[in-house]
């Protein structure tokens, strides 16, 4: 290789890759993705393994908050060096009603949360808004039989049921053969943006199980 061309290549290598230094820096990232699981299908394929609380009929739990995660165009932070202190038990155990477990919580705050550039009180209450803000379709909960169904029908019930967004914003994951996630991307402000590449890989099963509520 010729010296100048290789003189070039390196220096554009060079700034395309991201120092150690600037990598994954907290409250550096461009919007966020809304997990939001299935419980049943989680309960169905680890929960009942567990003995998850969550995946007791009387919890009644359908679409809980997986996590807020901060996310880059093209990739994602985790794991952050977060100035910001821990939370405590109170903290996990006051997000168990729409996580499941203060388990989850506290894994979600360590991978996600640190990376927010938020305290996490903050990270919590924004992750609780965002859950908040977000129409989960109610057909869902009228379900009495396990159905198979086209992923795209659950992205139907979410369009239809939040008015303004688009195909673009929002993705339905499968796992197993099931019904996955509904993964929402918002804004900093949480308003409903488009999202990445890497978001964006929408499950094409057509005839994906989705279990009822217990």
């Amino acid at each position: 290789m010729r010296p100048l061309l290789a003189l070039i290549l390196s220096t554009i290598a060079l700034y395309a890759t991201p120092t150690a230094a600037d990598a994954d820096r907290p409250g550096a990232f461009d919007y966020y993705v809304l997990a939001l699981s299935w419980s049943p299908t989680w309960c169905a394929i680890e929960g009942d393994a567990r003995d998850a609380a969550q995946c007791d009929p009387a919890a009644d739990t359908g679409w809980i908050l997986h996590g807020l995660w901060p996310q880059y165009h093209r990739g994602w932070p985790a794991h952050c060096q977060s100035a910001e202190r821990p939370p405590n038990r109170t903290m996990t155990s006051d997000m168990a009603d729409i996580m499941g477990s203060s388990g989850l919580a506290w894994y979600q705050w360590k991978k996600h949360g640190t990376c927010s550039g938020l305290s996490a009180p903050a990270y919590y209450a924004l992750a609780r808004e965002a859950y908040d803000r977000v129409n989960r379709p109610a057909v869902f909960r009228k379900l009495t039989q396990p159905v198979k169904l086209p992923a795209s029908v659950v992205e139907e019930a979410f369009l239809k049921a939040n008015p303004g967004w688009e195909r673009d914003m929002l993705t339905i994951t499968c796992r197993n053969g099931r019904i996955q996630e509904a993964r929402l991307c918002l804004s900093k402000s949480l308003d409903p943006v488009p999202c990445g590449r890497d978001v964006i890989r929408d499950c094409t099963a057509t005839d994906a199980l989705f279990d009822p509520i217990r």
